[in-house]
Formats: structure tokens, C-alpha cells, sequence
């Protein structure tokens, strides 16, 4: 693409960040259905005052008479928390060059206001950070991790090689010099190496998230005190008979997984998390299924890839899928569905116990992951594990406020609140699948109206066929 193109690309997009229409101001939405993300009850002819960063007033509209500045009628319309991805990846190796320019805006058009990024460079993802607080650039909030904690042969670029537990120290204090927001793990931290960074994260005030290491036990990320699980890793293995052997570093398959698993061991880790409230599951349930079932994924057919870099479609999809299919072919696909299925149910039963959970995708690391879109499939990934759609509403929005003790900020439509919501056009508490039905989007108090989210979802689409 010839370079004038590409920068006219990126100087409509800034022109559209830096419009009114994108700026923090008074706004005052007017006759919305209210939903309390908490217990489920819509308050109807509701009428949101936002003033600034901040929702200034909640009260039915009988009794607010809006004079300034912009008001939006939301008249038939839904009004909820803006929602979180807790599991992206920015600025992850071969997608990185579309962090800024794609990813994050698409996140925000998606209603994504807030994003854990679970590994990113961390140069980019800092900057992006400090970026979207000053309303430099759009995009969702970002509480990040920077570059993930691997073993000493780490396959990915966004990674900090961790080989010895002095190794761990220094990474931790690292990352906590130059402003992280906590630590994330990957599987191949050598055991020894993980405690001593769980440790110096504890010693420095970092939280700990991210995989249980294949050379450590769930109990035992329990105890060293890591808050989040991610992708169910750990679970599985202490349901198995073979756990000791998985930590003494034999090869893991769906396969194998199945033919130990082992029902009173499953029942008591399920138990043992059920005790430790603080911590929470993020199990990526959208991208598991597409892992193990990559072979049977017609990705071509998403009605969403013209929103994926053309790199990605032409090139990395294609050669991720082909290299997953190479390492599973011991494994038939008729076993990798019923691993899938076993994933589910494993979720069913752990919300069953009152164990946490939040939505995250992996977005965009894995083969039709698509920033934003992916968010919403994984919602209804929770309804098909057997979640309400209250709950699995819960899990993007109440839930990660809860996670990162800022009810006071966020997760919830309530004055004081931070103005991040998304206003939809159907309910979700009928139809899960109602969240992707946005008609605009307040991210710290700056508005995209239903045409400004068109546009802008426009221009993506022109940015995404150039990546």
C-alpha cells in the first residue's frame, strides 16, 4: 500500500478521535432502560447525567429537564456497563503492528472500555496506556502486565526468558520500575523460578495472574498467591490421576487429560477454589473451542473478518492453524470435542461452587480471534456452560470491577461511577446476544453515537485490509 494512503488512513481516524463527538463533556442520556448488572432489574424511563469523566446522576426522567450540553434519547434502548476483555494481547508478536492503529479502537467499537492485557511489548503497550488516560488517542482503559514471565526458551517475542529463580527477582522489579500493573505467568516458568517470583511480586505490591506453570500445582499457585487462572490450566491436571506426572513435565493432551480424569479429584480442586473467593477463572472458553476444534473452524466465513488484519487472514491464520493441526494429529478430532465439551461442563460445575469468573479471549493471539467481536461470542460461550445471561453479563462487567476492587469506579451505572457504558438496542438479559446490538458507546465520558461508531468501523475495515 503506497505510504500516502496509509498515513491518510491514520490521519481520518485521529480526525475522528479528536472530533466533538469523541470528547469528554455534558451529556445527558435521556427515557433508558437501566440495567443493574448486580441483580438483574431493568429501571425503566431512566435518565443518566454525565458530567465530565463521571456519571453525575441517575433518576427517572420525569424529573430531569436536560439545558446543557448534548442529550442522547435512548427510548426503547439499554444501558449497561461498558465491558471488559480480562485476557488480551495488544502488542503480541506477529499482530503487533496493529495494536494501535486496529486493535484498540476496535475494541472500543465493539463497547470493550476496559482491557487486562495479559502480555504486550512493553514500550507500546505504556505508551497506549498513558495515551488513551490523556484522550490522545481512543481506545479502552488498560490495566497491563507488559511483556509475560516464560521459561528460559519461551516461543514468544513478548516475553521475559525466566530460567533461574534470581531470573524471576529481577524481571518482577523490572516491570515494577517502569509502572506494570501486575505480573503475568507463563507455563514454562521452572518451578522453583515461579515461587521466587511470586514472592518478589507479593514483596513489591504486584498481583500475580496468568498460567498455573505446568511444573506447579493449583493448590499450590493458590498458595503462592496468584489471582487469576487463566484458561482453566491447572484445573485439569489436578483432576487427573496423572497430576504428579504433569508436574514432573509429561507431555499434556486433551486425550490424555480425558482418559485420567478422575471425578472425586476434580470434585475436591473444585472445592479447594470454592474456598479461596480471591481468586478467579478466566477460562477463554471462545478460543478453547477454536484451539481444539481448529481443524473444523471455517474462519473464512466469519461475518466479521473484514475487521481482521489481511496479513492475519493471508498469512498467520493459515500457518497457526496448520502448525495447532501438526501437534494434535495423535489426537482425533471426535476426542478434542469431547475435551471441549469436558470444559464446559468443568465451568458449570465450578459456577455451581460460586468460584469467579471473567470473560477474556486471548484476542488477537490465536486463528479468528477478532478484537471485540470475540468478547461477545465469549459471553455466549458462559450461556452455553449453562450461565444466565445476567451472569454471563456479570463476567465483562460487575465481575472485573470486582476482581480489581474498583466497584467505586466501575461496573455499574451509578453516580460517582466512571462514565464508561454501552448503550444497546435490545435487551441482554433476554438474549445474551443482544450486547453486540450497540448503538453508542461512552468510554471516560467521551461519546460515540450510533454514526460516529459507523464511521469509524468503516474506516477500521479500510486499516484492517492494509494490515
Amino acid at each position: 500500500m503506497p505510504a500516502f494512503i496509509r498515513f491518510s488512513k491514520r490521519l481520518c481516524i485521529a480526525l475522528l478521535f479528536t472530533s466533538g463527538a469523541a470528547q469528554a463533556q455534558q451529556l445527558t442520556i435521556v427515557h433508558a432502560n437501566v440495567v443493574d448488572v448486580a441483580t438483574g432489574n431493568i429501571r425503566p424511563d431512566m435518565t443518566v447525567v454525565i458530567a465530565g469523566k463521571h456519571i453525575a446522576r441517575v433518576s427517572p426522567s420525569a424529573r430531569v429537564n436536560p439545558k446543557v450540553g448534548k442529550v442522547v434519547d435512548a427510548t426503547g434502548q439499554y444501558l449497561i456497563p461498558g465491558l471488559w476483555d480480562m485476557h488480551t494481547h495488544v502488542y503480541f508478536d506477529g499482530t503487533a503492528a496493529a495494536g494501535t492503529d486496529l486493535i484498540l479502537p476496535l475494541l472500543l467499537a465493539n463497547g470493550i472500555t476496559g482491557i487486562r492485557d495479559m502480555g504486550s511489548e512493553l514500550d507500546s503497550i505504556l505508551k497506549a496506556r498513558a495515551d488513551i488516560a490523556a484522550h490522545r488517542r481512543l481506545g479502552p482503559r488498560l490495566v497491563v502486565s507488559g511483556p509475560m514471565l516464560d521459561g528460559p526458551k519461551s516461543p514468544y517475542k513478548a516475553s521475559i526468558a525466566i530460567a533461574t529463580p534470581e531470573d524471576g527477582r529481577q524481571a518482577v522489579d523490572r516491570l515494577k520500575a517502569r509502572g506494570v500493573d501486575f505480573i503475568k505467568v507463563q507455563s514454562l516458568v521452572p518451578r522453583e523460578a515461579y515461587f521466587a517470583i511470586a514472592a518478589e511480586a507479593k514483596k513489591v505490591g504486584l498481583a500475580l495472574d496468568g498460567h498455573v506453570p505446568d511444573a506447579v500445582r493449583a493448590t499450590e499457585a493458590l498458595t503462592a498467591g496468584q489471582r487469576s487462572f487463566e484458561h482453566l490450566i491447572g484445573i485439569f491436571e489436578a483432576s487427573s490421576t496423572a497430576e504428579d506426572a504433569y508436574v514432573a513435565g509429561q507431555e499434556k493432551s486433551p486425550g490424555r487429560l480425558l482418559a485420567t480424569y478422575n471425578a472425586p479429584r476434580e470434585a475436591a480442586i473444585i472445592r479447594v477454589l470454592a474456598a479461596h473467593p480471591q481468586v478467579w477463572q478466566c477460562p477463554t472458553l471462545y478460543w478453547e473451542r477454536g484451539q481444539w476444534l481448529v481443524d473444523s473452524i471455517a474462519w473464512g466465513q466469519d461475518p466479521d473478518l473484514t475487521y481482521a488484519g489481511h496479513s492475519w487472514v493471508a498469512q498467520r491464520w493459515p500457518k497457526a492453524q496448520a502448525s495447532i493441526i501438526r501437534t494434535m494429529d495423535t489426537e482425533p478430532l471426535p476426542v478434542r470435542a469431547r475435551f471441549v465439551t469436558h470444559e464446559l461442563d468443568l465451568v458449570r460445575k465450578l459456577h455451581a461452587a460460586h468460584v469467579g469468573f471473567l470473560a477474556g479471549t486471548d484476542t488477537p493471539a490465536g486463528v479468528d480471534l477478532i478484537p471485540g467481536a470475540s468478547l461477545h461470542l465469549e459471553l455466549q460461550r458462559f450461556v452455553a456452560a449453562g450461565f444466565t445471561p445476567l451472569e454471563a453479563l456479570q463476567t465483562a462487567t460487575l465481575n472485573p470491577a470486582k476482581f480489581f476492587k474498583r466497584q467505586a469506579d466501575f461496573g455499574s451505572v451509578q453516580a460517582g461511577r466512571l462514565a464508561d457504558l454501552v448503550l444497546l438496542s435490545a435487551n441482554p438479559l433476554t438474549d445474551i446476544a443482544n450486547t453486540q446490538r450497540i448503538v453508542g458507546v461512552l468510554a471516560d465520558g467521551q461519546y460515540l453515537s450510533q454514526p460516529d461508531l459507523q464511521q469509524l468501523r468503516q474506516r477500521l475495515q479500510q486499516v484492517a485490509a492494509g494490515k
